[in-house]
């Protein structure tokens, strides 16, 4: 196998003539697929390159790029499955002579988003799956809990302040609006969250927010206001900000890390849009794959874990049989 894709692995399959590479840069890809717009995946996303994603990640990645997306139809033989991780996610399908049924999911999750479609599981011989937590003791909660939390802590502070979310502006913050309209409450967002919302109200997702032009400096008098969600390196701008009209903030994160690390916030709640461990087996299950590949910056971990369960399982870029075998035309 050829090319340096995400973490280091190296990784691309043979599809009718493409050569397709999986979430990162490589080299001799004639054909990038893009499961999603996060950065840390978009490795693939470059000038005069075919791209194969959803029309949605498409248009999101229109909100940072500077030059046309060229878009390919979807070869013989491959599918895109909704991955449940954030709007317009998806997986890919691939129907293999050498190896079966392949799916790679890429960032996947189990539980319903309130602005995302539902993960599909489609039955396969060879699983590619990610590995962000590998651990069977970290397990989430069942996201409704999780967003009741959310919405009390929100209503406890509206009488004495604001609550101030830091957030990533593609993904985790529409979901932080939709939480907050859900409860009747408009937020104000930074410019990078609207232009990512837009795109999420063009294609059917909801979302009542209010833009405002954050610049380092200026002071905005509107902290009555019971939500911010900014960009997370305005956090500590808009913190200042309240200060000096001398009124009360509360700070908060909302990622399924809250469960791993302290983050410096008066408060953070473990809202993921990844699987943990168990999410992850149910999956499995649901998939019955003959072989499993982990992949992502847990995968030696991941891949231990589910050996210890019974599972066919290991790490993407290792030099077994299974790994030439990707290596062909499939």
């Amino acid at each position: 196998m050829h090319g340096t894709p995400l973490n280091g692995e190296q990784m691309a399959l043979h599809v009718g003539g493409y050569r397709i590479s999986l979430d990162a840069k490589e080299s001799e890809a004639n054909l990038n697929f893009v499961s999603h717009a996060h950065s840390d995946h978009t490795g693939g996303v470059r000038k005069n390159s075919e791209i194969l994603c959803s029309e949605i990640t498409r248009d999101l990645l229109s909100t940072r790029v500077r030059y046309e997306l060229k878009m390919v139809g979807t070869p013989g033989g491959v599918k895109l499955l909704n991955a449940g991780h954030m709007l317009g996610s998806k997986q890919l399908y691939v129907e293999s002579d050498a190896l079966g049924a392949v799916v790679y999911t890429g960032d996947y999750q189990m539980q319903m988003s309130p602005v995302a479609e539902g993960i599909e599981i489609k039955q396969a011989d060879t699983l590619i799956i990610d590995s962000t937590y590998p651990f069977p003791n970290v397990v989430f909660e069942e996201k409704a809990e999780v967003i009741t939390a959310m919405q009390h802590y929100i209503r406890s502070k509206m009488d004495i302040g604001s609550t101030l979310f830091g957030a990533y502006a593609m993904g985790k913050a529409q979901e932080l609006i939709k939480i907050c309209n859900d409860m009747g409450v408009t937020p104000i967002v930074d410019q990078p969250i609207a232009r990512v919302s837009e795109v999420y109200s063009r294609h059917g997702v909801k979302l009542d927010y209010v833009e405002r032009n954050l610049h380092e400096g200026i002071v905005y008098p509107d902290f009555s206001v019971p939500v911010w969600i900014v960009s997370m390196h305005r956090m500590d701008m808009v913190r200042a900000n309240v200060a000096a009209l001398g009124k009360r903030i509360f700070t908060g994160l909302a990622t399924g890390f809250a469960m791993t690390q302290r983050f410096n916030t008066d408060v953070q709640f473990a809202l993921s849009d990844h699987a943990d461990f168990n999410q992850a087996v149910e999956y499995i299950e649901a998939c019955r794959p003959r072989r499993i590949y982990t992949r992502g910056s847990g995968k030696d971990t991941f891949a231990r874990n589910l050996k210890a369960a019974g599972y066919n399982a290991g790490q993407l870029g290792g030099h077994t049989e299974f790994a030439q075998l990707l290596a062909e035309e499939v």
